[in-house]
């Protein structure tokens, strides 16, 4: 007879629990029929670290994509505005190559393109903030704000009394944040909000005994709406980092602002996330107008949102259509640069059909890890030939495209799994050669400070930083 001391019957308990918690984990997540890639990676953190995967998974990586987060006909009455006949038909004014992705893009999101409008690129947060004040002081009758931060800083205490004294005034002023994004932001900070009569809005509330299937869905949006006239929309949050700065170096974004019909797809998008927000379905004829009192302008823009919730991934799609449809160049901005197979397998095609394929993104992230994980995908595209650029005077945060002088597209969405797959995202493809030169020059400004690297330094670097960055690379569809 043998005796086993206590010690011995609790490391055998212990592997027991190990291994029947990491097998129910993965028949867990095989069954879920996800991505093979994201389901690869959520086996391997079970196995390196079952039950702080299993906690993480509880947390970020439950799946309510097949959820019905609005109703269909809920939806269409909020989009039944921006389906007129002449809105489809002006896309045969496009040049050939987009008006496929342009009907692609009317027939999934129902946002067709509206022809008229004039379009501005801030480059810097000191002009769009200065813009955006200086609307907002001109408001008549409603203002809607919707971003993924607003903090309580210096340039978001400006932005806060500013909407206050509007309401004073009796203008309806109406706000949705993230949760998340919001996390630090003091609660009173809204709480003055509501008591100036400022409608609130907080997407997908986080409570602990909730918090499963929300905390990794997020609203990225940036968006604001003025009279109906005047539209917003890229990359800025509400901080003082977008003018100020970091300790480190400057924050660099893009952000447009839009007057003309395009304004009633911005309306469109915010509409749809205050009714799913607060499941009030607001009047449409109170914030859509006339379509020939909205003409002004010849830029041709269509505005596109994506989420969890749809079966397509419509943003992701425009991209592989703008990268396959390339001629001359494409030139991409992004901070964080985690491709799926399709993205990468996109440029690495185009660059070896000898298109001109830029990608730029920061020398210094704010977020190590998916730092991290972004360097490892560039040695393959650099083998292929694409033209990589760190920029080094601070952070980059611009989400930009641009090809052969024809179309361009700014907005919320990163290069990565999660804007693809997991946050609520909005983009304005312009169709218009002066609107993507212009981005091409800020694009060829940023190029200029920039350090360009080469497979040849790239493939010399030490075996520790690339083998680290590989490892972090397996989580990257988690990130």
């Amino acid at each position: 007879m043998f005796f086993f001391g206590s010690g011995h019957w609790l490391a055998i308990t212990f592997q027991i629990l190990y291994l029947v918690t990491s097998i129910a984990a993965v028949i867990v997540v095989i069954a879920g029929n996800r991505n093979p890639v994201k389901t690869l990676a959520w086996i391997l953190l079970f196995f390196l670290l079952p039950f702080l995967g299993i906690f993480f998974y509880i947390f970020f990586g439950q799946d309510f994509t097949r959820q019905k987060l609005i109703s269909r006909k809920k939806r269409r009455k909020v989009n039944v505005r921006l389906t007129y006949p002449e809105g489809r038909r002006s896309i045969n004014t496009l040049p050939e190559e987009y008006r496929t992705m342009a009907r692609l893009l009317n027939h999934r999101n129902q946002f067709p393109v509206f022809m008229h409008n004039e379009v501005e690129i801030f480059s810097n947060g000191d002009d769009k903030f200065a813009r955006l004040l200086e609307d907002i002081r001109h408001a008549r009758h409603y203002i809607h704000v919707q971003y993924y931060i607003i903090e309580s800083d210096e340039i978001g205490n400006k932005v806060k009394d500013l909407l206050v004294e509007k309401a004073s005034k009796g203008v309806e002023v109406r706000v949705i944040v993230d949760d998340v994004g919001c996390w630090k932001v003091p609660k009173e900070f809204f709480g003055e909000m509501r008591k100036a009569g400022i409608q609130t809005a907080i997407f997908q509330e986080v409570h602990f005994h909730r918090l499963t299937s929300k905390i990794n869905f997020r609203n990225h949006r940036k968006l604001v709406i003025i009279d109906g006239k005047i539209g917003y929309t890229g990359g800025m949050n509400i901080a003082d980092r977008y003018h100020k700065g970091l300790a480190w170096g400057i924050w660099k974004d893009l952000h447009l602002r839009i007057e003309g019909q395009a304004v009633e797809a911005l309306e469109s998008a915010f509409l749809i996330d205050w009714y799913f927000t607060t499941r009030e379905l607001l009047p449409l004829k109170h914030y859509f107008h006339d379509e020939k009192v909205l003409q002004k302008g010849d830029t041709p823009v269509q505005v596109i949102t994506s989420g969890p919730f749809g079966e397509w991934r419509e943003i992701l799609q425009a991209y592989l259509k703008i990268i396959h449809s390339a001629k001359e160049y494409v030139y991409l901005q992004t901070p964080y640069f985690l491709p799926g197979e399709s993205l990468l397998t996109a440029l690495q095609t185009a660059a070896l059909s000898g298109v001109d394929v830029r990608l730029m993104i920061p020398e210094r992230s704010d977020s190590h890890m998916v730092h991290l994980a972004t360097r490892s995908y560039l040695k393959s595209i650099l083998k292929a030939g694409v033209k990589v650029y760190l920029y080094q005077p601070g952070f980059l945060h611009s989400k930009m495209v641009v090809s052969d002088d024809a179309v361009a597209t700014v907005g919320s969405t990163n290069l990565d799994f999660r804007s693809f797959e997991h946050n609520f995202e909005i983009n304005a493809f312009l169709y218009h050669k002066e609107m993507a030169l212009k981005l091409k020059e800020v694009f060829l400004n940023d190029q200029n400070h920039c350090r360009r690297i080469t497979l040849n330094h790239w493939i010399k670097r030490p075996r520790v930083e690339k083998f680290t960055e590989s490892t972090i690379r397996l989580f990257s569809p988690l990130l």
